[in-house]
């Protein structure tokens, strides 16, 4: 009997020390949730909670004619919170009416899964109260505006339990149209105009509240920002698509055509500076062509396209005259133990300072170069320096590298180093400093610097305009000018490039060049010459400035620059002169005298008769009711007669303008074929031929 209530006795107090902890347990449970609860539910947030920056929205670069270089665009992560209360009110009622359809429409939209699989996702993400369920990753504005009308989702977030994480990325409309020079926004690096204007166009970040969740993906806690984010400002470039593509598909082709390394081509306005097209194009891995490096501002070895700048130097501090003889001892000629050549070797001997520019001898501007500065060589570099070759361009494109001209006392100098430099060895410029000298001579000796943007805008409104910046007022005398432009319109009609533009219908003024360089720590032996072709048009009224600089690859057949780098030239300029300068030419006044112009026009009596009299011009009136007529006569004797019209005769239509011809022959039931404009200068049909309706008249306007 003790022993029975002995284990009773300890039954007992074992219960009773069990139901003491439960107690305190849910005590405690009940005081960490109702009195600690805020607290504790604050430090987990905490742990999951955080401020972040927002990426403002970039500002857009366009193009001067207004089209987009590059942009941003939303792109956006979707999620789903399947915990949100309104799909589980009514027994989930609302979720299970819309979830088939809504799998429905989300299987043909991304194509990355069937409905069926889409809705059994859903269902298992509900059941399961997933809070970040992923939907889609990387949707593009056009799907993610399609999507938010599907069922559920229109419902809004609250409702549906859709979660958008948005963010900006990059895109350049126009693929590789001046790709390196717009640039790229990468968070490792950035070049281009994206890079130079970067504080203009990244705006200003906000901050918004976000959680984090699996996956290391970060959601909004709300919609508010705690600081909303600012978007960046717009840039207008100088850049012209149409220019640019022009640019860019002649060099492409001729890059293609050679098997060329890589070259580049610049279009700059003569009058300003301003930069239409820069076009930089090297060969890749795998064999296309692509803007991977910004050539135009990279310096090199210019060849013969140096030879203005050594011709300019001679003249303006009176070295030579034009007409001196210098000896091209055939194409070869030794000095300080080398041997300087001729690239055309065409066996020249006694020809003028102007023949040998315009032959594009290194023998001769060698050897002038020597007569003129061996003894003075601090005279040739400082008028390199007045043309500002020896400094940056000021180009507003972050990455210009800057030139290379040796100096007496360095190092490298010698007795070789006045006479290779005068036909563009043993110096490093870039094509962008080439362009610039050749487009102050191609607008009066004024330098212009070179520039690519234009404008900066804030939400359509213009807020700074970039003007053009005038470098150097005038690079040499007007008498050097007038020379000059001889010599650079000498060589397109009389020397290299002759060939190139002998049938040309306006005319151009440039130089070839045509540079043997180094195969990088190979040195010369592998033949890479580097072709060039600097100029402007027309020559006598120049609008625009070009280089075109290629690199061929090793032993190239065809490396001439007039063969290489001058067809490309000549098809930007072709192309540029019908579209732009041939439109824009003002004719030239005309002297004043008596007006005697015969007059001879056909067409609606009413309409002609109130030309008449409100040009003042008597005329004698011969044509009675007619509805058509004729007016012959000048300006001091005018005579109308009358047209009759018979609808089953060809009419005379000469003298008509196009708008009484149309009309004329549309209500006799006659079909046109129009050619050119002005007043009708001849039919298909002869006058007083019987026709039928629906016959088709060829008419040709003066």
């Amino acid at each position: 009997m003790e022993v029975k209530h002995d284990i009773l006795w300890r039954v007992y107090l074992s219960f009773i020390l069990v139901i003491i902890v439960c107690v305190a347990i849910f005590s405690k449970a009940v005081y960490i949730q109702q009195v600690q609860g805020a607290h504790w539910r604050s430090m987990s947030d905490s742990l999951h909670q955080r401020i972040d920056s927002l990426e403002a929205e970039r500002g857009t670069i366009f193009s001067e004619d207004g089209q987009m270089l590059s942009t941003s665009i939303p792109q956006f992560d979707l999620f789903i919170d399947f915990r949100v209360d309104y799909l589980h009110e009514k027994n989930g009622i609302h979720f299970r009416n819309n979830v088939d359809s809504l799998a429905y429409y989300l299987a043909n939209l991304f194509k990355d899964r069937s409905a069926e699989s889409y809705a059994q996702v859903f269902k298992q993400a509900y059941a399961d109260n997933e809070p970040y369920f992923e939907l889609h990753k990387k949707t593009t504005f056009l799907e993610y505006e399609i999507l938010r009308k599907f069922p559920l989702f229109k419902d809004g977030r609250y409702k549906s339990g859709l979660i958008v994480n948005e963010r900006n990325i990059r895109l350049n409309p126009f693929g590789i149209l001046a790709f390196r020079t717009i640039g790229l926004d990468r968070e490792s690096s950035k070049v281009g105009l994206e890079k130079t204007y970067d504080s203009v166009l990244k705006g200003r970040d906000g901050k918004q509240w976000v959680r984090s969740i699996a996956g290391g993906v970060k959601v909004p806690v709300n919609d508010e920002y705690i600081v909303e984010p600012e978007t960046g400002k717009d840039i207008i470039s100088t850049v012209d698509v149409f220019i640019q593509e022009i640019a860019e598909n002649a060099l492409l082709r001729m890059l293609q055509k050679n098997d060329a390394d890589h070259g580049c081509a610049i279009v700059m306005e003569t009058k300003t500076g301003k930069i239409k097209a820069i076009a930089n194009l090297g060969r890749g891995s795998n064999g296309n062509y692509w803007e991977d490096y910004n050539y135009a501002i990279s310096p090199s070895e210019p060849g013969s396209t140096f030879k203005l700048a050594t011709l300019l130097a001679l003249l303006e501090d009176k070295k030579v005259t034009l007409n001196n003889i210098v000896d091209l001892e055939g194409g070869i000629w030794k000095y300080a133990g080398l041997t300087v050549f001729d690239s055309e070797q065409k066996g020249q001997r006694q020809v003028t300072v102007k023949q040998a520019f315009e032959l594009s001898s290194n023998v001769g501007m060698a050897k002038l170069a020597i007569s003129g500065y061996a003894t003075q060589p601090w005279q040739f570099i400082n008028q390199l320096k007045k043309m500002q070759l020896d400094t940056l361009t000021g180009i507003d494109l972050v990455g210009e590298i800057g030139p290379t001209i040796y100096k007496p006392g360095n190092k490298i100098w010698g007795p070789s180093s006045i006479p290779w430099m005068a036909f563009g060895y043993n110096l490093l410029i870039s094509p962008l400093q080439t362009l610039t000298l050749y487009n102050a001579i191609a607008n009066q000796g004024k330098m212009m610097r070179p520039y690519l943007v234009s404008a900066i805008r804030e939400e359509g409104v213009l807020i700074k305009e970039i003007n053009p910046v005038t470098v150097h007022e005038s690079v040499c005398s007007n008498q050097t000018l007038g020379l000059l432009k001889s010599c650079l319109e000498g060589v397109c009609t009389q020397g290299t490039a002759k060939e190139l533009f002998k049938n040309s219908l306006y005319p151009v003024a440039g130089k070839t060049g045509t540079a043997l360089i180094a195969n990088n720590n190979k040195g010369y032996a592998d033949k890479i010459y580097q072709s060039s072709f600097a100029g402007y048009f027309p020559a006598n009224n120049p609008q625009y400035t070009c280089v075109v600089v290629i690199k061929n690859k090793p032993h190239a057949a065809v490396f001439y620059g007039a063969a290489v780098a001058g067809p490309v030239f000549k098809e930007i300029a072709d192309r540029l002169y019908s579209t732009y300068v041939k439109q824009s030419v003002t004719p030239q006044p005309i002297a004043q005298k008596n007006d005697s112009t015969t007059l001879s026009y056909s067409g609606s009596k009413k309409e002609m008769v109130r030309v008449l009299s409100a040009l003042h011009i008597p005329f004698k009136d011969s044509s009675l009711n007619a509805q058509w007529a004729s007016v012959n006569g000048n300006t001091k004797s005018v005579t109308t007669t009358a047209n009759t019209i018979d609808a089953r005769i060809m009419p005379t239509l000469k003298g008509m303008g196009l708008k009484d011809a149309v009309y004329l022959c549309e209500n006799m039931g006659l079909r046109l074929s129009v050619k050119g404009k002005g007043k009708v200068m001849a039919q298909s049909i002869v006058a007083g031929q019987a026709i039928n309706k629906g016959t088709i008249v060829a008419l040709e306007l003066n």
